[in-house]
């Protein structure tokens, strides 16, 4: 397995990483055998990031990985958790917390919900624009003197958050959306970052099925998928999105691999700071996943990736207008 720093000062981990997210509902039904049996395959291929949140199902995440490590597999691992969304007993959103006391609060459960003594990264999910972000990662800077947690991480936050919490702690990486129809960051977070040698985790790679090469519109219909209510799935957007798609399977048979690893692959080549997660719920698709990492990218091919999908191509915001509007790194 080949190998990243995230930033000066993080851990050494996997070139991919696994984001956990689906296999709790977020993308409808997931098999909860077929889940460990990936997580255990994602381990024993040598991946070490793995990636999940403390609301992802509401601890249910938290308890199958967990599940997945025992055996002396921990030490295996490297643990990146989110914290601080809340959600009603209806799985609605209903904000977020990032006070000092409710960062402990919620660490103390990943603690017992993971079976762990210590998080690798822990991070906020968002901005709690209630609180000012020093705060929150001063709360975790005191966990990591305590040694219930490694390094810092941030997800979503846009320049000026970064610059003050790294003021505060080393922040090792920020995690946040970035795929070829997602390039947002490039313009002013990724070089933010790497004045200040904080790597990026980039969530999404495959906009959540979309650009994977396996989507189509009769699918993300079940009840409490993500992609019900996501505006690049809806109307005429998925249609212009899957047109992307086509064009980039030309591209993709042409080299001999799948849409997919041509999606990851394009990612892994923007950065050695850069370490792409994917949210592979079965072996099937952790075992294409790999293979990205087999797929050289020349610069012809990198051209042709950009005829094929232009940056601005995508139809459709990557949230709701409600959800975008919580996001510190779209402002």
């Amino acid at each position: 397995m080949q190998t990243r720093q995230l930033g000066k000062t993080g851990p050494v981990v996997s070139t991919l990483g696994l984001g956990a997210m689906g296999m709790s509902g977020m993308y409808g039904p997931s098999d909860r055998a077929e889940s460990l049996a990936t997580l255990d395959a994602a381990l024993e291929a040598g991946i070490t990031l793995i990636d999940t949140g403390d609301f992802y199902g509401m601890g249910h995440n938290e308890m199958l990985i967990g599940e997945a490590l025992k055996g002396g597999k921990r030490d295996k691992a490297i643990l990146s958790v989110k914290f601080g969304a809340q959600r009603d007993p209806g799985a609605g959103w209903i904000g977020f917390d990032g006070r000092p006391a409710a960062v402990k609060t919620s660490l103390a459960y990943t603690l017992q919900r993971l079976g762990v003594d210590h998080i690798d990264i822990y991070r906020p999910a968002r901005l709690d624009p209630n609180v000012p972000i020093e705060d929150t990662v001063g709360a975790i800077a005191e966990m990591v003197q305590a040694g219930f947690v490694r390094h810092i991480g941030l997800s979503e936050v846009g320049v000026e958050t970064i610059r003050k919490a790294h003021a505060v702690h080393p922040i090792v990486d920020l995690q946040i959306e970035y795929a070829l129809i997602t390039r947002g960051v490039e313009d002013k977070i990724l070089p933010v970052l790497r004045e200040l040698g904080i790597g990026m985790t980039a969530y999404g790679v495959l906009s959540r099925g979309l650009i994977s090469g396996h989507w189509d519109k009769d699918q993300g219909k079940a009840r409490g998928d993500f992609r019900a209510y996501s505006p690049r799935f809806q109307g005429d957007n998925v249609d212009k999105n899957l047109a992307l798609v086509e064009a980039l399977r030309a591209i993709a048979a042409a080299k001999g691999v799948s849409v997919a690893q041509i999606a990851i692959a394009w990612v892994a080549a923007q950065g050695d700071d850069i370490v792409p997660l994917v949210g592979a719920r079965t072996r099937a698709r952790l075992a294409e996943s790999l293979g990205a990492l087999d797929v050289a990218l020349s610069a012809d091919d990198l051209a042709a990736i950009e005829r094929a999908v232009p940056r601005d191509a995508a139809a459709g915001t990557r949230y709701a207008e409600a959800q975008m509007a919580h996001l510190d790194s779209e402002r």
